[in-house]
């Protein structure tokens, strides 16, 4: 590997100062977002239980279900990507400790792990 390949690398992976607070906006409009649907789950699930019960089968109720699960599962991801920055291992892979590509970053800023890992994890399942 030559020095130009290892600089040309480096540029696509180091986080610069901008770089981590686009993507700390990133995550707090994500937090806020998945924060706002976890409140209008909870509020049509409370406001109106007895209507939904009676109008709504069962399959739609599960949905619902899902559907805020999922939302907090983000949200807890895209809380320790916070907590990472403000530990400074934002960044870094979970499992090769290289660091993850600012591409990937920019698309799923709450990322763990590199591409290369997050696909043997996927094959893994």
């Amino acid at each position: 590997m030559n020095h130009q390949t290892i600089g040309d690398h480096d540029r696509a992976t180091r986080l610069t100062p901008e770089d981590l607070a686009a993507l700390r906006e990133s995550l707090h409009e994500q937090r806020l977002f998945r924060q706002e649907q976890l409140r209008q789950i909870a509020a049509a699930a409370t406001s109106r239980a007895d209507a939904l019960l009676q109008q709504q089968a069962a399959s739609q109720i599960e949905v619902r279900v899902e559907l805020a699960a999922s939302a907090r599962m983000v949200l807890a991801d895209v809380e320790a990507a916070l907590a990472r920055l403000d530990d400074g291992s934002y960044g870094a892979c979970h499992l090769c400790r290289r660091p993850i590509a600012r591409e990937r970053l920019e698309i799923v800023p709450q990322a763990r792990y590199c591409a290369r890992c997050q696909q043997v994890r996927e094959a893994g399942r």
